[in-house]
């Protein structure tokens, strides 16, 4: 069994107190029936959105860190895309942690569900993405459906996609059978662009922790049929 960070188990226990981390039975937008479901809109108020963000800022540090030392990492950029609407405070707080806490300068940016036909117009708010490097903010990736859309809506701005952040890789084969963190970094530039705060496994390891065994035990049946098998 593997063992959880603090940031880790606050996160999974933060969820769960406001009912965004779920066990049950879930459609997801994948089309899959999984038995547990993340909605990362209810992480909601002032110390759990403290509690995520600093993790996505230590994450995305600790990643700038191994690839300024020749290890897989994501290299530098210069804004933070955060899609509408989730991601819009995810991206502004992680954008001001790691100011704060790491002294990281960068921007952020978000789009909106409908393009604006009036003052700025666009689908596009916050810093300019043209011709800059940019880091996407996502929440919960299945197949990586949600976050190949990020990745197009920030190209045809005119910006490059040059990593992603997630809160929580589910550990699933995409949509060619392989593992999708391996398919959005063939996307984004290569090997470790694609850090992740959370992964299935780790929810795993906290039910076995806690003694939920049915639960652990509709898990450990989806990563079966499901999950990246050579993934820890």
């Amino acid at each position: 069994m593997s063992s959880l960070e603090k940031y880790q188990t606050e996160l999974i226990e933060h969820g769960m107190t406001v009912g965004a981390l779920k066990f049950g039975s879930f459609t997801l937008k994948s089309g899959r029936s999984s038995p547990y479901f993340f909605n990362a809109g209810l992480l909601a108020s002032g110390p759990v959105l403290n509690t995520l963000c600093s993790a996505y800022a230590s994450t995305i540090s600790a990643s700038l860190q191994a690839a300024a030392f020749g290890s897989a990492g994501l290299p530098e950029f210069d804004i933070i895309f955060g899609p509408a609407y989730k991601g819009i405070p995810f991206a502004a707080g992680t954008a001001m942690l790691l100011h704060r806490d790491h002294n990281i300068d960068v921007g952020f940016a978000y789009d909106r569900k409908e393009a604006k036909d009036h003052g700025e117009g666009g689908v596009m708010v916050g810093a300019p993405v043209k011709g800059k490097k940019v880091l996407v903010l996502d929440d919960v990736a299945t197949a990586g459906t949600a976050i190949r859309g990020a990745i197009e809506t920030v190209r045809k701005e005119g910006g490059e996609v040059v990593g992603a952040v997630l809160m929580l890789d589910r550990q699933e084969v995409g949509r060619e059978g392989k593992s999708m963190i391996d398919e959005v970094e063939t996307l984004v530039g290569g090997k470790g662009r694609v850090p992740t705060i959370l992964k299935m496994k780790h929810l795993m390891t906290w039910l076995e922790l806690h003694g939920k065994t049915q639960e652990l035990q509709s898990m450990q049946e989806y990563w079966q049929q499901y999950g990246v098998k050579e993934t820890q």
